[in-house]
């Protein structure tokens, strides 16, 4: 089951509200006492429904859930759908300068602010969370991506686990690894990230910063889970393919 539901996020929105989905599993109605895992992801309307995506096609995240009965809560919000780089603003943790989409500004840390502290709160009051930083997670794609790194790493204290699928690490990399450097990452965080194959070519140097980014995390004791996907674009159905690596990665637990 999925609910929708709007609030705003003060500094960014005023008082619009941002339209939030919430993916409860089966187990949910079955047993009231369970408690769950949560993963929050960015671009939420591209998480569950095709209807709703960008571009027609979402990463069919409630079907893989349902069939796979997978124990979760999942929290999507919408992006900022606006003009003039509304979506890169929120989802940049730096402002930084591009020959394509001009001057940026970086209201990364707003977003992350709102969603730790005040999103993450409301959920965990409202639905059967597990609200641990061991049992929060967080994922997104291409900058939702690249929020992802930088949510595991200045808000390491609130996510412990992460999947960032096509990461923009080409957006201020100097900055991000200097942010990676100076992190006291908590023992046993974990990130899966991926890259694929034939997006490399769509930023200049882009095999070397995703490297460079990789080795920086697990310099400071990330368990990081790394793959370049065959032959991979840059697209929901591309990212729909590698949701049980992701969820291999982000579950899993061996004592």
């Amino acid at each position: 089951m999925v609910e929708t539901w709007y609030t705003p996020i003060p500094r960014l929105t005023g008082r619009k509200g941002r339209k939030v989905y919430v993916y409860l599993p089966d187990a949910c109605m079955e047993d009231p006492e369970a408690r769950f895992p949560v993963l929050y992801m960015f671009d939420g309307h591209n998480v569950f429904f095709d209807e709703d995506a960008t571009y027609g096609k979402s990463w069919g995240m409630k079907e893989y859930m349902d069939a796979t009965q997978t124990p979760l809560i999942i929290v999507a919000v919408d992006c900022n759908h606006r003009r003039n780089n509304g979506r890169l603003s929120e989802y940049s943790p730096f402002s930084f300068h591009d020959d394509f989409f001009g001057d940026v500004r970086g209201r990364g840390r707003l977003f992350m602010n709102w969603l730790a502290y005040s999103l993450k709160p409301m959920i965990d009051e409202h639905y059967p969370t597990i609200p641990d930083r061991e049992a929060t997670f967080i994922a997104g794609s291409s900058m939702g991506g690249l929020m992802t790194i930088y949510a595991v790493t200045a808000y390491n204290d609130v996510f412990g686990r992460g999947a960032a699928l096509s990461p923009s690490v080409w957006v201020s990399p100097d900055r991000l690894d200097s942010l990676i450097e100076r992190t006291d990452f908590h023992p046993g965080t974990v990130l899966y990230m991926d890259y694929g194959s034939r997006e490399m070519q769509n930023h200049g140097e882009m095999l070397r910063h995703y490297m460079r980014i990789a080795n920086a995390l697990m310099r400071r004791g990330v368990w990081l889970n790394s793959r370049i996907v065959p032959n991979g674009d840059h697209c929901e159905a591309c990212w729909e393919e590698q949701i049980p690596f992701l969820m291999q990665t982000l579950l899993y637990e061996r004592e």
